[in-house]
């Protein structure tokens, strides 16, 4: 393999990694509010990329449909807190994780009766022309996806250590029953975390139809990857939710150019068995501390 060989699957690893790495850290503001892996979040991503490519053909520019799809789903984000997930906070975690199974699948569904089987397209952000670097071709819309992680990176960590709502959040993270003593409002934490979580989602997924297009199914195998990255950093650790989908990107795509017959149908095995061998070897991911109980 070139030394241009190898940054190209870099850069490809890097744009689906940073998509898994936004997929993640939307695993980690739930889990860390509540404890609860939704197994909705790849769904977030599909609807957020569906949902730009029906404003955009309806006549909306590209800014406003990316715009309006992150509205869109962050609503229907805040609609499944507080008709799914508030009603069964008392039931146990189990039970709420259940409830977001059964939600992907309600999503999946709405999104196959809206937008039928075939997978969707939307224009790249800055033109079709490729860039050049070092000798390798890098998609325009890999800027814009990896510029857009880092973004969001940047502001959930000043969010987190700037601002009060933000600690409020860190505290119900550390010790939910300490922060209601303080005064911390759990549900509005709560729902503050799938809010952020689905307008994450849905930001990634506008960002990366016009490179993969987006279909109903598109989701499912997002979500899943999404989640091994989760486990790869260390579930409850945000950067380490960033770190973990980079790396799964990376190692996915070096996979098609490194493993004998050079198919892409590595890649997907490849994700799976890190997150086996993550799960035997080091189970708290590789920036998570010790397990410890919340309670």
């Amino acid at each position: 393999m070139t030394f241009e060989q190898l940054l190209q699957y870099v850069a490809s690893g890097l744009t689906n990694g940073s998509i898994y790495a936004l997929t993640a850290l939307g695993f980690t503001l739930i889990y860390n509010a509540t404890d609860i892996i939704n197994f909705a979040q790849g769904e977030f991503v599909m609807l957020g990329g569906l949902s730009a490519v029906s404003l955009h053909e309806a006549g909306a520019p590209l800014p406003v449909a990316f715009a309006g799809a992150v509205l869109t789903v962050t609503v229907v984000g805040i609609l499944f807190e507080l008709l799914a997930i508030r009603p069964l906070l008392r039931s146990g975690v189990l039970t709420q994780i259940i409830v977001t199974v059964g939600a992907s699948l309600a999503f999946r569904t709405g999104a196959l009766m809206i937008w039928g089987r075939d997978a969707r397209p939307l224009p790249s952000f800055s033109g079709e022309t490729p860039v050049r670097l070092l000798g390798a071709t890098f998609n325009r819309q890999t800027i814009w996806v990896f510029g857009l992680t880092l973004v969001i990176v940047v502001a959930l960590q000043l969010f987190y250590r700037r601002t009060l709502t933000g600690k409020a959040v860190r505290a119900c993270s550390i010790n939910p029953m300490a922060a209601r003593l303080m005064g911390v409002s759990y549900s509005r934490v709560v729902l503050l975390s799938f809010a952020v979580s689905a307008a994450i989602s849905a930001a990634g997924g506008v960002m990366i139809t016009p490179a993969s297009f987006m279909s109903y199914a598109s989701g499912s195998l997002i979500g899943l990857k999404g989640f091994a990255a989760a486990i790869l950093g260390g579930l409850g650790n945000p950067l380490g939710a960033v770190i973990g989908g980079l790396l799964l990107g990376i190692i996915e795509a070096l996979s098609v150019g490194l493993l004998p017959g050079g198919s892409s149908g590595y890649k997907d095995g490849v994700a799976f068995l890190i997150l086996v061998l993550v799960l035997f070897a080091r189970p708290q991911g590789l920036m998570g501390g010790r397990i410890v109980d919340k309670a």
